[in-house]
């Protein structure tokens, strides 16, 4: 079911905060001559914006600006001139054109025919990725370097350390880079400047195999088929799409712990 927002749960978050600040007790209350100085210091110091200039302006600005984001992704389905005659019409207190079970009729056939359309291209983006990946891996397999195992993960080792290698539970830290197959970059420790720290067991199982086959001080570049990786589903929302091949750069520093035998 989608969620639709409600504008008023931001104004009675603001207004919960205003709240807070006017149910000080007396003891919590500055002298009154600080509350005078604040008061002007305030003034002096208040938010100067083009076009908005008083806070009411720019509360109201704020405010829409947060449901045009929260509406972002049925911006498409709106006529945004019904929606804000409703909202007006809304704010003083005129009678809805709508009963509360028209309201829900419609919402509820709205929200099945979103659904259904986001299954459909689902299910369209799957087919093409697997066709494309499996395309891409056939034709990858045959190229100098590239090792292909019993499950079907591809790798190539750019350089091979000389340490130990890690088991399926040992706890590993790496630097790597993870992208699609048209080379757009998804995720990267090296763009957060911190290598990764993670038990084996918590990734996905291209991860788990591909890692055990590294010693220490190795960088490894792997090809991880959508059934390795995150299936069909995909990461939902991004940035992995269902039935994506996912390429990695992997550098294995080091075996930070191994389980207590």
């Amino acid at each position: 079911m989608i969620q639709f927002p409600r504008a008023g749960v931001v104004l009675a978050i603001s207004a919960s905060l205003a709240l807070s600040a006017c149910n000080q007790t007396d003891a919590d209350k500055p002298a009154a001559a600080e509350t005078a100085g604040s008061s002007e210091a305030a003034a002096e110091g208040a938010v100067k914006i083009d076009g908005l200039p008083t806070e009411k302006e720019q509360v109201s600005y704020m405010i829409g600006r947060d449901v045009a984001r929260s509406l972002e992704e049925v911006k498409d389905e709106l006529d945004v001139k019904v929606l804000v005659d409703a909202l007006q019409s809304g704010l003083a207190g005129e009678d809805s054109k709508m009963t509360e079970e028209q309201v829900t009729t419609v919402r509820e056939a709205f929200a099945q025919r979103i659904q259904a359309e986001r299954i459909a291209e689902m299910m369209a983006a799957a087919k093409k990725n697997k066709e494309a990946g499996a395309e891409f891996l056939a034709a990858n397999k045959a190229k100098p370097g590239v090792e292909t195992t019993e499950s079907g993960l591809q790798y190539q080792v750019i350089t091979k350390g000389d340490g130990p290698k890690p088991t399926a539970e040992d706890v590993v830290r790496v630097h790597y880079k993870g992208t699609l197959l048209n080379g757009e970059t998804f995720d990267s420790s090296y763009e957060r400047n911190e290598p990764a720290v993670f038990a084996l067991p918590q990734v996905v199982p291209g991860w788990q195999e591909g890692i055990a086959l590294m010693p220490v001080g190795s960088k490894y570049r792997f090809w991880i088929p959508s059934e390795l990786g995150y299936g069909e589903q995909g990461t939902p929302g991004g940035p992995i799409g269902p039935n994506e091949v996912l390429v990695f750069e992997v550098e294995l520093q080091d075996i930070v712990e191994r389980p207590a035998q």
